[in-house]
Protein backbone atom coordinates (compact mmCIF):
# COMPACT_ATOMS: atom_id res chain seq x y z
CA UNK A 1 0.00 0.00 0.00
CA UNK A 2 3.07 2.29 0.90
CA UNK A 3 4.20 2.29 -2.36
CA UNK A 4 0.67 3.38 -4.13
CA UNK A 5 -0.13 6.07 -1.54
CA UNK A 6 3.44 7.44 -2.88
CA UNK A 7 1.95 7.19 -6.19
CA UNK A 8 -1.31 9.62 -4.99
CA UNK A 9 0.34 12.06 -3.80
CA UNK A 10 3.00 12.65 -6.55
CA UNK A 11 -0.28 12.81 -8.76
CA UNK A 12 -1.86 15.25 -6.46
CA UNK A 13 1.63 17.37 -6.24
CA UNK A 14 1.49 16.93 -10.59
CA UNK A 15 -2.38 18.29 -10.57
CA UNK A 16 -1.10 21.50 -8.34
CA UNK A 17 1.28 22.53 -9.77
CA UNK A 18 -0.36 22.42 -13.26
CA UNK A 19 -3.45 24.68 -12.19
CA UNK A 20 -1.46 26.89 -10.60
CA UNK A 21 -0.06 27.76 -13.72
CA UNK A 22 -3.17 27.93 -15.45
CA UNK A 23 -4.30 30.25 -13.31
CA UNK A 24 -0.96 32.43 -13.79
CA UNK A 25 -1.37 32.54 -17.49
CA UNK A 26 -5.09 33.16 -17.41
CA UNK A 27 -4.66 35.99 -15.14
CA UNK A 28 -2.38 37.35 -17.28
CA UNK A 29 -4.54 36.68 -20.50
CA UNK A 30 -7.05 38.92 -18.89
CA UNK A 31 -5.38 41.87 -18.15
CA UNK A 32 -6.20 42.20 -21.99
CA UNK A 33 -9.33 40.28 -22.07
CA UNK A 34 -10.45 37.00 -23.28
CA UNK A 35 -12.99 37.96 -25.23
CA UNK A 36 -15.09 41.04 -26.61
CA UNK A 37 -17.71 42.61 -24.23
CA UNK A 38 -21.37 42.91 -25.43
CA UNK A 39 -21.26 46.44 -25.77
CA UNK A 40 -18.98 49.69 -24.90
CA UNK A 41 -20.10 53.09 -25.17
CA UNK A 42 -16.97 54.68 -26.56
CA UNK A 43 -17.92 53.58 -29.69
CA UNK A 44 -21.63 54.59 -30.11
CA UNK A 45 -21.94 51.43 -32.59
CA UNK A 46 -25.79 50.41 -33.32
CA UNK A 47 -26.92 47.29 -31.21
CA UNK A 48 -29.43 45.21 -33.04
CA UNK A 49 -31.18 42.53 -30.43
CA UNK A 50 -31.15 39.46 -32.04
CA UNK A 51 -34.77 38.87 -30.90
CA UNK A 52 -36.21 41.39 -33.02
CA UNK A 53 -38.21 39.72 -35.78
CA UNK A 54 -36.88 40.71 -39.60
CA UNK A 55 -39.41 41.16 -41.95
CA UNK A 56 -38.88 41.17 -45.46
CA UNK A 57 -34.82 41.16 -44.79
CA UNK A 58 -33.99 40.11 -48.61
CA UNK A 59 -35.54 43.57 -49.73
CA UNK A 60 -33.65 45.72 -48.03
CA UNK A 61 -30.64 44.47 -49.41
CA UNK A 62 -29.79 47.78 -52.00
CA UNK A 63 -28.57 45.78 -55.16
CA UNK A 64 -26.19 49.00 -56.45
CA UNK A 65 -24.20 49.03 -53.11
CA UNK A 66 -20.66 48.96 -54.40
CA UNK A 67 -18.76 45.45 -53.57
CA UNK A 68 -16.57 45.62 -50.19
CA UNK A 69 -13.39 45.79 -52.23
CA UNK A 70 -14.40 48.56 -54.55
CA UNK A 71 -15.45 50.51 -51.37
CA UNK A 72 -11.95 49.82 -49.99
CA UNK A 73 -10.69 51.30 -53.11
CA UNK A 74 -12.08 54.68 -52.44
CA UNK A 75 -14.56 54.73 -55.35
CA UNK A 76 -17.49 55.88 -52.79
CA UNK A 77 -15.03 58.72 -50.98
CA UNK A 78 -14.49 59.49 -54.74
CA UNK A 79 -17.77 61.06 -54.82
CA UNK A 80 -17.14 63.74 -53.33
CA UNK A 81 -15.12 66.31 -54.86
CA UNK A 82 -11.67 67.92 -53.64
CA UNK A 83 -11.15 71.30 -54.25
CA UNK A 84 -8.19 71.80 -56.79
CA UNK A 85 -6.34 73.59 -54.36
CA UNK A 86 -6.26 70.86 -51.21
CA UNK A 87 -4.15 67.95 -53.79
CA UNK A 88 -0.65 68.17 -53.25
CA UNK A 89 0.68 65.57 -56.03
CA UNK A 90 2.36 68.43 -58.26
CA UNK A 91 6.20 68.04 -57.86
CA UNK A 92 6.69 71.16 -56.74
CA UNK A 93 4.32 70.77 -53.49
CA UNK A 94 6.72 67.78 -52.89
CA UNK A 95 9.92 67.77 -50.08
CA UNK A 96 12.80 68.26 -51.47
CA UNK A 97 14.42 65.32 -52.95
CA UNK A 98 17.70 65.38 -51.68
CA UNK A 99 16.35 65.12 -47.95
CA UNK A 100 18.16 62.10 -47.68
CA UNK A 101 21.61 64.08 -47.52
CA UNK A 102 20.30 67.12 -45.67
CA UNK A 103 21.11 67.53 -41.74
CA UNK A 104 17.10 69.22 -41.68
CA UNK A 105 14.04 68.91 -43.78
CA UNK A 106 13.12 71.96 -45.90
CA UNK A 107 9.33 72.03 -46.54
CA UNK A 108 8.07 74.20 -49.66
CA UNK A 109 6.38 77.42 -48.97
CA UNK A 110 3.51 76.55 -50.10
CA UNK A 111 2.81 74.50 -47.33
CA UNK A 112 3.71 77.01 -44.83
CA UNK A 113 0.29 79.50 -45.77
CA UNK A 114 -1.81 80.11 -42.83
CA UNK A 115 -5.21 77.08 -43.32
CA UNK A 116 -8.74 77.97 -41.65
CA UNK A 117 -10.55 74.87 -41.27
CA UNK A 118 -14.03 75.05 -42.72
CA UNK A 119 -16.91 75.05 -40.73
CA UNK A 120 -18.95 71.75 -40.93
CA UNK A 121 -22.73 70.63 -40.28
CA UNK A 122 -21.97 67.47 -38.30
CA UNK A 123 -25.56 66.71 -38.70
CA UNK A 124 -24.52 66.22 -42.70
CA UNK A 125 -22.33 63.43 -43.42
CA UNK A 126 -21.83 64.02 -46.31
CA UNK A 127 -20.28 67.41 -45.10
CA UNK A 128 -18.23 65.42 -42.50
CA UNK A 129 -16.93 63.28 -45.09
CA UNK A 130 -15.74 65.75 -47.92
CA UNK A 131 -14.45 67.59 -44.59
CA UNK A 132 -12.19 64.29 -43.42
CA UNK A 133 -11.23 63.73 -47.15
CA UNK A 134 -10.21 67.32 -47.69
CA UNK A 135 -7.81 66.74 -44.84
CA UNK A 136 -6.12 64.18 -45.68
CA UNK A 137 -5.57 65.57 -49.16
CA UNK A 138 -4.02 68.86 -48.16
CA UNK A 139 -1.69 67.22 -45.67
CA UNK A 140 -1.51 70.60 -44.13
CA UNK A 141 1.37 71.07 -41.55
CA UNK A 142 0.29 73.67 -38.52
CA UNK A 143 2.57 75.56 -37.22
CA UNK A 144 5.57 75.48 -40.21
CA UNK A 145 5.56 78.78 -40.22
CA UNK A 146 7.40 78.82 -36.67
CA UNK A 147 9.23 75.59 -37.46
CA UNK A 148 10.14 75.35 -40.95
CA UNK A 149 12.89 72.43 -40.65
CA UNK A 150 12.99 69.69 -38.54
CA UNK A 151 16.07 68.03 -37.94
CA UNK A 152 17.16 64.18 -40.46
CA UNK A 153 16.64 61.96 -37.08
CA UNK A 154 13.54 63.55 -35.89
CA UNK A 155 10.89 61.86 -34.25
CA UNK A 156 7.59 60.94 -36.05
CA UNK A 157 4.63 61.13 -33.03
CA UNK A 158 1.51 59.32 -34.33
CA UNK A 159 -1.28 59.65 -31.94
CA UNK A 160 -4.36 57.61 -32.84
CA UNK A 161 -7.46 59.12 -31.28
CA UNK A 162 -11.63 58.39 -31.27
CA UNK A 163 -13.53 61.49 -29.37
CA UNK A 164 -11.56 61.60 -26.25
CA UNK A 165 -11.15 65.19 -26.21
CA UNK A 166 -10.65 65.14 -21.88
CA UNK A 167 -7.73 62.50 -23.24
CA UNK A 168 -6.16 63.77 -25.72
CA UNK A 169 -5.73 67.63 -24.14
CA UNK A 170 -3.86 65.80 -21.33
CA UNK A 171 -1.40 64.31 -23.77
CA UNK A 172 -0.95 67.23 -25.62
CA UNK A 173 -0.70 68.88 -22.23
CA UNK A 174 2.21 66.69 -21.38
CA UNK A 175 4.45 66.91 -24.34
CA UNK A 176 4.43 71.27 -24.43
CA UNK A 177 7.26 71.19 -21.82
CA UNK A 178 9.57 67.73 -23.25
CA UNK A 179 13.09 69.12 -24.31
CA UNK A 180 13.62 69.00 -27.80
CA UNK A 181 9.73 68.97 -28.85
CA UNK A 182 10.17 71.33 -31.27
CA UNK A 183 11.80 69.04 -33.29
CA UNK A 184 9.52 66.37 -33.36
CA UNK A 185 6.59 66.22 -35.92
CA UNK A 186 3.08 65.24 -34.57
CA UNK A 187 0.42 63.47 -36.47
CA UNK A 188 -2.90 62.84 -35.18
CA UNK A 189 -5.38 60.37 -36.63
CA UNK A 190 -8.76 60.04 -35.77
CA UNK A 191 -11.67 57.98 -36.86
CA UNK A 192 -14.36 60.76 -35.82
CA UNK A 193 -14.68 64.13 -36.39
CA UNK A 194 -15.35 66.38 -33.38
CA UNK A 195 -14.93 70.21 -33.04
CA UNK A 196 -13.44 69.61 -29.64
CA UNK A 197 -10.83 67.50 -30.85
CA UNK A 198 -10.29 69.76 -33.98
CA UNK A 199 -10.08 73.30 -31.13
CA UNK A 200 -7.40 71.37 -29.25
CA UNK A 201 -5.27 70.42 -32.58
CA UNK A 202 -5.30 73.67 -33.92
CA UNK A 203 -4.15 74.66 -30.60
CA UNK A 204 -0.59 72.56 -30.38
CA UNK A 205 1.99 75.37 -31.38
CA UNK A 206 4.93 73.69 -30.03
CA UNK A 207 6.06 71.26 -33.11
CA UNK A 208 4.99 70.55 -36.66
CA UNK A 209 1.46 68.94 -36.59
CA UNK A 210 -0.60 67.42 -39.35
CA UNK A 211 -3.70 65.72 -38.61
CA UNK A 212 -5.35 63.37 -40.91
CA UNK A 213 -8.48 61.21 -40.47
CA UNK A 214 -9.43 57.66 -41.17
CA UNK A 215 -11.42 57.67 -44.36
CA UNK A 216 -13.80 54.98 -43.66
CA UNK A 217 -15.22 55.67 -40.62
CA UNK A 218 -18.28 54.26 -39.08
CA UNK A 219 -19.24 58.00 -38.42
CA UNK A 220 -19.84 58.71 -42.08
CA UNK A 221 -20.33 54.90 -43.27
CA UNK A 222 -22.89 55.26 -40.55
CA UNK A 223 -25.83 52.64 -42.54
CA UNK A 224 -23.41 50.70 -44.28
CA UNK A 225 -20.00 48.58 -44.59
CA UNK A 226 -17.75 49.45 -42.66
CA UNK A 227 -20.58 50.54 -40.51
CA UNK A 228 -23.59 48.20 -39.81
CA UNK A 229 -25.85 48.08 -42.97
CA UNK A 230 -29.34 47.38 -42.29
CA UNK A 231 -29.14 43.46 -44.05
CA UNK A 232 -25.73 43.11 -41.68
CA UNK A 233 -26.44 39.79 -39.38
CA UNK A 234 -26.94 40.77 -35.53
CA UNK A 235 -23.43 39.61 -33.54
CA UNK A 236 -25.43 36.55 -32.21
CA UNK A 237 -27.85 35.78 -34.80
CA UNK A 238 -27.26 31.68 -35.20
CA UNK A 239 -25.84 31.11 -38.43
CA UNK A 240 -28.64 28.77 -39.65
CA UNK A 241 -31.23 31.63 -39.30
CA UNK A 242 -28.26 34.42 -40.96
CA UNK A 243 -28.73 31.81 -43.79
CA UNK A 244 -32.47 31.66 -43.99
CA UNK A 245 -32.76 35.49 -43.50
CA UNK A 246 -29.79 36.30 -46.21
CA UNK A 247 -28.05 38.62 -44.32
CA UNK A 248 -24.94 40.27 -45.78
CA UNK A 249 -22.15 38.52 -44.26
CA UNK A 250 -24.27 35.42 -43.10
CA UNK A 251 -21.58 32.81 -44.26
CA UNK A 252 -19.13 34.10 -42.57
CA UNK A 253 -18.97 34.68 -38.65
CA UNK A 254 -16.18 34.53 -36.49
CA UNK A 255 -14.54 31.28 -34.96
CA UNK A 256 -16.69 31.59 -32.27
CA UNK A 257 -20.36 32.06 -34.29
CA UNK A 258 -20.55 35.76 -33.76
CA UNK A 259 -20.63 38.19 -36.81
CA UNK A 260 -18.79 41.30 -37.22
CA UNK A 261 -19.53 44.39 -34.57
CA UNK A 262 -18.21 47.76 -36.23
CA UNK A 263 -17.31 49.58 -33.65
CA UNK A 264 -14.86 47.10 -32.39
CA UNK A 265 -13.46 46.05 -35.99
CA UNK A 266 -12.96 50.25 -36.77
CA UNK A 267 -10.26 50.21 -34.06
CA UNK A 268 -8.00 47.29 -35.64
CA UNK A 269 -8.63 49.00 -39.24
CA UNK A 270 -7.74 52.30 -38.32
CA UNK A 271 -4.55 51.10 -36.48
CA UNK A 272 -3.45 49.27 -39.85
CA UNK A 273 -4.27 52.39 -42.75
CA UNK A 274 -2.75 54.88 -40.05
CA UNK A 275 0.64 52.75 -40.07
CA UNK A 276 0.37 52.13 -43.86
CA UNK A 277 -0.09 56.16 -44.31
CA UNK A 278 2.48 57.37 -42.33
CA UNK A 279 4.69 55.40 -43.88
CA UNK A 280 3.64 55.67 -47.70
CA UNK A 281 0.99 57.98 -47.86
CA UNK A 282 1.93 61.15 -46.25
CA UNK A 283 4.67 63.49 -47.86
CA UNK A 284 6.17 64.59 -45.01
CA UNK A 285 7.00 61.04 -44.42
CA UNK A 286 7.20 58.66 -47.30
CA UNK A 287 10.69 58.59 -47.31
CA UNK A 288 11.18 58.98 -43.35
CA UNK A 289 13.71 56.17 -41.98
CA UNK A 290 13.91 57.23 -38.27
CA UNK A 291 11.82 56.47 -35.61
CA UNK A 292 8.03 56.45 -35.67
CA UNK A 293 6.79 56.29 -32.02
CA UNK A 294 2.78 55.05 -32.03
CA UNK A 295 0.57 56.43 -28.82
CA UNK A 296 -3.36 56.66 -28.29
CA UNK A 297 -5.11 59.80 -27.16
CA UNK A 298 -5.62 58.03 -23.68
CA UNK A 299 -1.58 57.87 -22.98
CA UNK A 300 0.58 60.21 -20.98
CA UNK A 301 4.23 60.82 -21.86
CA UNK A 302 6.89 61.63 -19.03
CA UNK A 303 9.12 64.72 -19.99
CA UNK A 304 12.20 62.60 -20.91
CA UNK A 305 10.41 60.42 -23.22
CA UNK A 306 11.73 61.87 -26.27
CA UNK A 307 15.60 61.61 -25.39
CA UNK A 308 14.95 58.11 -23.58
CA UNK A 309 13.47 57.03 -27.14
CA UNK A 310 17.00 58.64 -28.98
CA UNK A 311 19.12 56.61 -26.66
CA UNK A 312 16.88 53.71 -26.33
CA UNK A 313 17.45 53.50 -30.39
CA UNK A 314 21.30 54.07 -30.43
CA UNK A 315 21.35 51.31 -27.54
CA UNK A 316 19.32 48.82 -30.41
CA UNK A 317 21.59 49.55 -33.06
CA UNK A 318 24.77 49.09 -31.09
CA UNK A 319 23.79 46.16 -28.97
CA UNK A 320 20.19 44.42 -30.35
CA UNK A 321 20.57 44.91 -34.07
CA UNK A 322 18.28 42.22 -34.13
CA UNK A 323 15.66 44.07 -31.93
CA UNK A 324 12.56 45.19 -34.06
CA UNK A 325 10.41 47.43 -31.27
CA UNK A 326 11.18 49.60 -28.43
CA UNK A 327 8.95 49.98 -25.89
CA UNK A 328 8.51 53.00 -23.91
CA UNK A 329 5.46 51.97 -21.47
CA UNK A 330 4.79 48.96 -18.97
CA UNK A 331 2.09 47.43 -17.14
CA UNK A 332 3.66 46.64 -13.63
CA UNK A 333 1.93 47.82 -10.67
CA UNK A 334 4.42 48.96 -8.67
CA UNK A 335 6.38 51.49 -11.00
CA UNK A 336 10.20 52.58 -9.25
CA UNK A 337 12.54 55.16 -10.95
CA UNK A 338 15.45 55.21 -8.27
CA UNK A 339 16.87 51.42 -9.59
CA UNK A 340 15.77 51.10 -12.96
CA UNK A 341 15.14 54.47 -14.97
CA UNK A 342 18.13 53.71 -17.00
CA UNK A 343 17.78 50.12 -17.17
CA UNK A 344 16.32 48.04 -20.68
CA UNK A 345 14.98 44.60 -21.24
CA UNK A 346 15.59 42.95 -24.20
CA UNK A 347 12.68 40.27 -24.67
CA UNK A 348 10.78 38.92 -27.37
CA UNK A 349 7.75 40.97 -27.94
CA UNK A 350 4.44 40.44 -26.46
CA UNK A 351 1.01 41.84 -27.05
CA UNK A 352 -0.67 42.34 -23.45
CA UNK A 353 3.17 43.69 -22.13
CA UNK A 354 4.91 45.95 -24.90
CA UNK A 355 1.65 47.63 -26.65
CA UNK A 356 1.70 50.85 -25.01
CA UNK A 357 3.87 53.32 -26.57
CA UNK A 358 5.21 51.35 -29.21
CA UNK A 359 8.16 52.89 -31.54
CA UNK A 360 9.41 51.28 -35.11
CA UNK A 361 11.34 52.35 -38.32
CA UNK A 362 11.19 51.28 -41.66
CA UNK A 363 13.11 48.50 -41.36
CA UNK A 364 10.49 46.81 -38.75
CA UNK A 365 7.77 48.55 -40.81
CA UNK A 366 8.82 46.61 -44.14
CA UNK A 367 9.25 43.55 -42.34
CA UNK A 368 5.58 43.91 -41.10
CA UNK A 369 4.23 44.46 -44.55
CA UNK A 370 5.69 40.74 -45.06
CA UNK A 371 2.43 39.42 -43.52
CA UNK A 372 0.10 41.81 -44.27
CA UNK A 373 -2.31 39.08 -45.40
CA UNK A 374 -1.97 37.79 -42.03
CA UNK A 375 -2.73 40.73 -40.47
CA UNK A 376 -5.52 41.21 -42.20
CA UNK A 377 -7.24 38.06 -42.16
CA UNK A 378 -6.47 36.22 -38.81
CA UNK A 379 -9.44 36.15 -36.82
CA UNK A 380 -8.94 38.82 -33.47
CA UNK A 381 -10.07 42.34 -33.50
CA UNK A 382 -7.26 43.36 -31.33
CA UNK A 383 -4.50 45.11 -33.73
CA UNK A 384 -1.94 43.74 -30.85
CA UNK A 385 -2.80 40.27 -30.56
CA UNK A 386 -2.89 39.84 -34.37
CA UNK A 387 0.38 41.57 -34.25
CA UNK A 388 1.59 38.91 -31.94
CA UNK A 389 0.40 36.20 -34.03
CA UNK A 390 1.86 36.92 -37.27
CA UNK A 391 5.14 37.74 -35.13
CA UNK A 392 5.01 34.08 -34.16
CA UNK A 393 3.71 31.97 -37.15
CA UNK A 394 4.34 34.57 -40.13
CA UNK A 395 7.48 36.47 -39.53
CA UNK A 396 10.92 34.48 -39.77
CA UNK A 397 11.77 35.15 -36.12
CA UNK A 398 9.67 36.89 -33.47
CA UNK A 399 9.47 40.40 -33.19
CA UNK A 400 11.61 41.49 -30.40
CA UNK A 401 11.04 44.67 -28.48
CA UNK A 402 13.81 46.81 -25.95
CA UNK A 403 11.73 47.65 -23.12
CA UNK A 404 12.18 50.44 -20.52
CA UNK A 405 12.07 49.21 -16.98
CA UNK A 406 10.79 52.64 -15.48
CA UNK A 407 7.90 54.00 -18.05
CA UNK A 408 8.00 56.83 -20.34
CA UNK A 409 4.37 56.59 -21.15
CA UNK A 410 1.62 56.02 -18.96
CA UNK A 411 -2.03 55.24 -19.69
CA UNK A 412 -4.68 57.40 -18.28
CA UNK A 413 -7.57 55.95 -19.82
CA UNK A 414 -8.97 53.38 -17.37
CA UNK A 415 -12.39 53.36 -19.17
CA UNK A 416 -11.30 52.08 -22.47
CA UNK A 417 -12.10 49.33 -24.82
CA UNK A 418 -11.02 46.38 -22.22
CA UNK A 419 -12.01 48.24 -19.14
CA UNK A 420 -16.16 48.28 -18.99
CA UNK A 421 -18.10 49.40 -15.88
CA UNK A 422 -14.54 51.29 -14.26
CA UNK A 423 -14.70 53.96 -11.89
CA UNK A 424 -12.60 56.37 -13.91
CA UNK A 425 -11.54 60.29 -12.71
CA UNK A 426 -8.99 60.72 -15.45
CA UNK A 427 -7.74 64.12 -13.06
CA UNK A 428 -7.10 61.74 -9.98
CA UNK A 429 -4.96 59.57 -12.82
CA UNK A 430 -2.86 62.51 -14.02
CA UNK A 431 -2.45 64.07 -10.44
CA UNK A 432 -1.56 60.89 -9.09
CA UNK A 433 1.29 60.47 -12.20
CA UNK A 434 2.29 64.12 -12.24
CA UNK A 435 3.35 63.31 -8.12
CA UNK A 436 5.30 60.28 -8.94
CA UNK A 437 7.31 62.20 -11.41
CA UNK A 438 7.97 65.02 -9.06
CA UNK A 439 9.34 62.77 -6.41
CA UNK A 440 11.53 60.82 -9.09
CA UNK A 441 12.41 63.96 -11.41
CA UNK A 442 16.31 63.54 -10.45
CA UNK A 443 16.30 59.98 -11.83
CA UNK A 444 14.86 60.83 -15.16
CA UNK A 445 17.30 61.70 -18.36
CA UNK A 446 20.01 59.09 -17.17
CA UNK A 447 23.50 59.76 -18.94
CA UNK A 448 24.12 56.28 -19.52
CA UNK A 449 21.63 53.05 -19.93
CA UNK A 450 22.34 49.51 -18.83
CA UNK A 451 21.24 46.21 -20.22
CA UNK A 452 18.68 44.39 -17.62
CA UNK A 453 17.92 41.33 -19.42
CA UNK A 454 18.78 39.90 -22.75
CA UNK A 455 16.70 36.63 -23.51
CA UNK A 456 14.42 35.26 -26.05
CA UNK A 457 13.11 33.40 -23.03
CA UNK A 458 10.08 30.18 -23.39
CA UNK A 459 6.57 32.18 -23.70
CA UNK A 460 3.01 30.71 -22.64
CA UNK A 461 1.03 29.07 -24.96
CA UNK A 462 -0.52 31.20 -27.40
CA UNK A 463 -3.28 32.08 -26.16
CA UNK A 464 -7.37 31.76 -28.65
CA UNK A 465 -7.89 34.23 -30.45
CA UNK A 466 -10.48 36.83 -29.73
CA UNK A 467 -12.47 36.63 -32.84
CA UNK A 468 -15.17 39.37 -33.88
CA UNK A 469 -12.41 39.42 -37.87
CA UNK A 470 -14.56 36.43 -39.80
CA UNK A 471 -15.93 38.87 -42.47
CA UNK A 472 -14.43 38.88 -45.51
CA UNK A 473 -15.62 42.24 -46.28
CA UNK A 474 -13.01 43.51 -43.01
CA UNK A 475 -10.13 41.15 -45.01
CA UNK A 476 -10.68 42.41 -48.23
CA UNK A 477 -10.75 46.00 -46.72
CA UNK A 478 -7.74 45.92 -44.38
CA UNK A 479 -5.58 44.29 -47.58
CA UNK A 480 -6.61 47.56 -49.76
CA UNK A 481 -4.56 49.53 -47.07
CA UNK A 482 -0.76 48.40 -48.00
CA UNK A 483 -1.66 49.60 -51.61
CA UNK A 484 -2.01 52.94 -51.21
CA UNK A 485 1.16 54.73 -51.47
CA UNK A 486 2.22 57.71 -53.28
CA UNK A 487 3.85 57.34 -56.55
CA UNK A 488 3.06 60.59 -57.91
CA UNK A 489 6.00 62.08 -59.31
CA UNK A 490 8.51 59.20 -58.50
Amino acid sequence: MRPFRVFKLLLLLVCVVTVSLYIVVSNEEANHRSRRPQGHPVYDGKHVDDQVTRVHVQDTHNNDEPEPIELAKGNILAKTTIPKDARTNSSSDRISENRHNDTVLKFPDSLSGKWTRPKVNLENLDEIKKAMLDVNHRQYIHNLDKFPTRPQDSVVIVVQGHERHEYLQYLVNSMKTVPKINEALLIISLDWYSEEMNAIIDSIDFCQVIQIFYPYSIQVYKDEFPGFHLNDCPRDMPKPKAETVKCNNWEHPDQYGHYREPRYTMTKHHWWWKLQHVFTGIHATANHNGLVLLLEEDHYVVPDFLSTLKDMYAFKKSSCPECDILTLGIYDKAIHYSDRSNKVDAVIWHSSKHNMGMALDRATFNKLQGCAKEFCVFDDYNWDWTLQHISKHCMSSSLMAVVVKSPRVFHIGECGIHHNGKQCNVAEKVKHIQTLLQQNHKYLFPSEWHLGQKTKTLSAKPSKPNGGWGDIRDHALCMTYGKKVNTQDN
